[in-house]
C-alpha cells in the first residue's frame, strides 16, 4: 500500500486533513486511527465527522467511555469506534462491529486493539506529536493521497 506523510501544524491543518478524507471516503471504508494519547485521533475523527455532515457544530463526543457512536450524515453512515478500553478483541462484535462493516464507514481510534480483525484493506493513519503540531502518516489506496 501507497504511504504518504504530511505535517499537521496545527489544529486547521487537521480539519483540512478531515474535510479532504471525509470527501473521500466510501461505504464499506475502515480508517485505522492511531497514535498515543493525545496525539490527536479523535480531533482528526471529529473533523472528518463534521465535514461528512456538513455541520462544522456537530456535537462530537470521544467515544472512550461508550466505545462506539453513530453518526448519519450526508456522506453515509459512520461508526466512530474508541477501543482503548477494550479488553478482548472479540468484545467488538457486541459494539456492532459487523453493521458498520457492511454498510457504514467506520473510523477506528485505537485499531490496533482488533488484533486480527482488522481489515487488511483499510486507510491507516498514524499520528505522532511534532513540535506544537501534529505528523500524519496515511497507508492506503492513492485516492487517500494528500500530498
Amino acid at each position: 500500500m501507497p504511504t504518504f506523510s504530511l505535517s499537521l501544524p496545527d489544529v486547521a491543518a487537521t480539519e483540512r486533513l478531515g474535510a479532504t478524507l471525509a470527501k473521500r471516503l466510501r461505504s464499506r471504508d475502515v480508517v485505522a486511527l492511531e497514535g498515543g494519547l493525545g496525539a490527536g485521533k479523535t480531533t482528526l475523527a471529529r473533523a472528518i465527522l463534521r465535514a461528512a455532515a456538513r455541520d462544522d457544530t456537530l456535537v462530537v463526543p470521544s467515544p472512550t467511555f461508550t466505545l462506539v457512536e453513530v453518526y448519519d450524515t450526508r456522506r453515509g453512515v459512520f461508526w466512530h469506534f474508541d477501543l482503548y478500553r477494550l479488553e478482548e478483541a472479540e468484545q467488538v462484535f457486541e459494539l456492532g462491529w459487523e453493521e458498520a462493516r457492511t454498510d457504514g464507514i467506520v473510523l477506528v481510534e485505537w485499531a490496533k486493539r482488533l488484533g486480527g480483525l482488522l481489515p487488511r484493506e483499510r486507510l491507516t493513519v498514524t499520528l505522532s506529536i511534532e513540535g506544537e503540531g501534529r505528523h500524519a502518516r496515511l497507508e492506503g489506496e492513492d485516492r487517500f493521497r494528500v500530498v
